[in-house]
C-alpha cells in the first residue's frame, strides 16, 4: 500500500506526510515542479515535465490495488479506480465504484454551467474543519484497506 498524491494544489501535504509516518507508508508526491518535501524514507518526490495530464498519467500509470490516491481531479479518479486503487479528495470525501458516477456527472454539470455563464462558482476557504475530515477519512481508508489487503491474502480468489 502507497500513498500518491496529486502535489499541485494539494492542501493537505502535511497531513498526509503524518500519516504515512505513523503507518509506515511509502508516499509518492507527484507534481510538475519542485515541492518541498519532508526528509524521510518513505517520502519521495517525483517531479515530471509540464504539460497538460502529465502528472495525472504517471500517477494513473503508477496506481495498483491498495493504493490510495489524494486528488480532486475525476477523470485522474475514474481512471485510478479502474486499476482498483483508492481515491480519497483533500476535504476527505471518498471517490469509490459507487460515488464516481455521480461526481463525475456534478463535475460535468458545474463545467457546463461555468462555460455558458449561468454560474460563477469559488473554491471555499479550506480550513480546520476540512482538514480534519481529511485525516480522519484517510485514517479510516487505511485501516480499511489493510484489514482487506490482510484478508485477501489468507482467502484466495476463485479465478
Amino acid at each position: 500500500m502507497r500513498l500518491l498524491v496529486d502535489a499541485d494544489a494539494c492542501p493537505v501535504k502535511d497531513e498526509i506526510y503524518r500519516v504515512a509516518g505513523r503507518y509506515g507508508l511509502q508516499t509518492l508526491v507527484v507534481a510538475n515542479r519542485w515541492i518541498n518535501i519532508p526528509q524521510s524514507p518513505l517520502i519521495e518526490r517525483i517531479v515530471v515535465p509540464e504539460g497538460p495530464d502529465v502528472a495525472d498519467d504517471w500517477i494513473a500509470e503508477q496506481a495498483v490495488a491498495f493504493d490510495i490516491v489524494v486528488t480532486n481531479d475525476v477523470p485522474l479518479a475514474v481512471r485510478c479506480l479502474d486499476k482498483s486503487a483508492a481515491v480519497l479528495r483533500p476535504n476527505g470525501e471518498e471517490i469509490d465504484e459507487r460515488s464516481v458516477g455521480m461526481v463525475s456527472a456534478m463535475r460535468d454539470l458545474m463545467h457546463d454551467l461555468r462555460e455558458t455563464g449561468t454560474v460563477n462558482t469559488y473554491n471555499p476557504s479550506f480550513g480546520k474543519a476540512d482538514r480534519s475530515r481529511f485525516l480522519s477519512a484517510l485514517d479510516t481508508l487505511i485501516v480499511r484497506l489493510r484489514r482487506k489487503a490482510a484478508l485477501s491474502k489468507v482467502i484466495p480468489s476463485s479465478s
